[in-house]
């Protein structure tokens, strides 16, 4: 039978505390919002803050999205006021806070749930708890993966065929077997619990994800289905269940051009890179999360310097001081010859990629900033650090996007103390994409079909709305037994 008018579909989301992980469920809550579905947001004030605007524009548009806000539990786990998000923290002590508090909100988030009875549940990952929760209510649960599908199959044949078990040191090339591409690796790029079977909260936490899929309707990944379709099938044999690729979730939902009103302010770097020259600039950004040591921004500055590139580099806010670790000189260089720009805090990133001036990106392969390197057109010079870093950057080497830095090894901590990676290394790497040589052309060449075929995926008949579409209808069938006319 058909919809009734009156039968509008209702999923709760309910994204996890981290900017890697938030954005992009808020950004595919919208585009469910987009198609007329009726969308509730759980999350805590200081995280409500991140995108309330953006929500507030969609509502002015006459979408359906309610932003249900739970008080974070910052007494019980000793932080101080407005400390609710990963990205915020300054130490080891308070990110463990952050993950104890997320943990207490369980219960109040079970509660608000049953109180609001939507007709499906999408939760990030890391809230495997979720499908206890639907099964209860006999409604469907949704995992939300920001990541691509590629990882998931390379973890799963490297726990399977142990090639990393086989080598005689950390250093050792090997390649990954049961793939559909020749991946090679090095013990010292794999997570701990690929290598070991390490124990403690965050670890059992992966467990019960890995534990969760099975009985979870569906995955959705902020992936494309064009970019990497051999692993989408693969994926599709080993988890048993089609996954569903709707991404990139910014590039659908427009979020880049929501999220600036024209009485905003333009960020100063966007006028700086308008005196560049177009592919002139090295876009430097390592995420939110990770920390390098002073030496180590050291060896960045130096390498710049040597490469005589032009630069726009995002330093995190709360690192050192620029005295204590820029080169003598390196400042009055950087001006006088009009070589350089140093951001601290938050920059529009997709506006900096999409800039003709910016030639490349100098990335920790966090999956979002992949995905926004890959849809802008960019090559990228990957320096993966933790999490699933290292397995996207081999993605980008199969998709020929992009030049290794030469990052050899996985950290547990966002703070990148123990390894430094040299400024001959970064040097070369920058000078080889950088270059008017063959194959810089030919990266730049292939980056720019990366980016027409994934601008195809998210129109109308493509791969990434046709997804979409189809997982809204077969949630609606699932909530009012109805079909399609």
């Amino acid at each position: 039978m058909a919809q009734k008018n009156d039968q509008v579909l209702h999923v709760v989301f309910i994204p996890y505390l981290t900017p890697s992980h938030m954005i992009p469920l808020v950004d595919t809550s919208r585009l469910f919002a987009s198609h007329g579905v009726k969308v509730s947001i759980i999350t805590t004030p200081y995280n409500a803050l991140l995108f309330e605007s953006t929500i507030d524009h969609d509502i002015d548009l006459g979408h359906k999205i309610f932003i249900h806000k739970l008080k974070f539990p910052s007494d019980e786990v000793g932080l101080p006021e407005g400390i609710e998000n990963f990205s915020v923290t300054t130490s080891q002590e308070m990110a463990i806070g952050v993950f104890m508090g997320i943990a207490l909100l369980q219960k109040p988030m079970e509660s608000l749930i049953f109180e609001l009875r939507p007709h499906c549940i999408v939760s990030d990952m890391f809230f495997p708890w979720t499908v206890d929760v639907a099964e209860q209510l006999k409604i469907p649960r949704l995992t939300f993966y920001p990541t691509n599908v590629m990882y998931h199959c390379v973890e799963h044949c490297l726990k399977l065929y142990t090639p990393h078990e086989k080598v005689s040191s950390d250093s050792e090339c090997f390649k990954v077997p049961g793939l559909p591409d020749e991946i090679e690796m090095k013990r010292s790029q794999l997570p701990e619990d690929v290598k070991n079977n390490p124990e403690g909260p965050y670890w059992e936490l992966l467990k019960r994800i890995k534990e969760s899929e099975p009985r979870s309707y569906g995955m959705i990944h902020d992936t494309i289905y064009d970019l990497e379709p051999s692993y989408a099938e693969l994926y599709r044999k080993i988890k048993g269940k089609k996954p569903w690729l709707i991404g990139p979730s910014f590039h659908f939902s427009k979020r880049n051009n929501s999220r600036s009103s024209p009485d905003q302010e333009r960020h100063s770097c966007l006028s700086w890179l308008d005196s560049q020259e177009s592919n002139s600039v090295v876009y430097i950004c390592f995420g939110s999360m990770g920390r390098f040591s002073d030496p180590q921004l050291t060896e960045i500055a130096l390498a710049l310097e040597a490469s005589n590139s032009t630069f726009l580099w995002v330093v995190r806010k709360g690192d050192n001081t620029y005295e204590s670790w820029l080169p003598i000189g390196f400042e009055e260089n950087m001006f006088a010859n009009k070589k350089g720009l140093i951001v601290r805090g938050w920059v529009p990133q997709l506006k900096i990629l999409n800039h003709p001036a910016t030639g490349a990106f100098m990335t920790h392969c966090g999956w979002n900033s992949t995905l926004e390197s890959l849809t802008s057109g960019v090559p990228m010079l990957t320096w993966p650090l933790f999490a699933e870093q290292f397995y996207n950057e081999k993605l980008v080497e199969v998709l020929g996007c992009g030049v290794r830095v030469g990052a050899e090894v996985w950290h547990i901590s966002f703070d990148i103390t123990d390894t430094i990676v040299k400024k001959e290394k970064i040097e070369a790497s920058v000078k080889m994409l950088m270059n008017a040589s063959r194959e810089s052309g030919k990266i730049r060449s292939r980056g720019k079909d990366v980016e027409a075929m994934i601008k195809r995926a998210v129109e109308e008949g493509g791969s990434s709305y046709n997804h979409l579409t189809a997982l809204i209808q077969e949630m609606k069938s699932h909530a009012f037994g109805i079909s399609e006319e």
